[in-house]
């Protein structure tokens, strides 16, 4: 194989390497979100039932949606940016074909 054939191979690589990791990224983008929608609804549930359910007990259950809710929303915080930290360390690994790919 002659050295352009292989440049063109590593370039086609290293392409599709960064598009992976830009997919992944937007990945983890969509996972925060669907933290961040869940964490709401139990919010949005808490503050509910203690209006619609008139129960003596109704404050605790209210009480009890929030902590989840803020439960949840603290580890989908901490998976983002573990995630976000595990992906970041992985592009080190891509190569370092970027001057030759813009020298095209």
């Amino acid at each position: 194989m002659d050295k352009q054939t292989q440049n063109h191979l590593n370039k086609d690589l290293v392409l599709r390497e960064r598009l992976a990791i830009e997919r992944t990224d937007m990945a983890i983008d969509r996972t925060l979100l669907s933290f961040i929608r869940t964490a709401l609804y139990f919010a949005i549930a808490g503050m509910s039932v203690n209006s619609l359910l008139k129960v003596s007990y109704g404050l605790a259950i209210e009480i009890a949606f929030w902590i989840i809710a803020t439960l949840i929303l603290i580890i989908g915080l901490r998976n983002f940016f573990r995630q976000k930290k595990k992906l970041k360390n992985n592009q080190v690994h891509i190569g370092n074909f970027r001057l030759d790919w813009e020298a095209d």
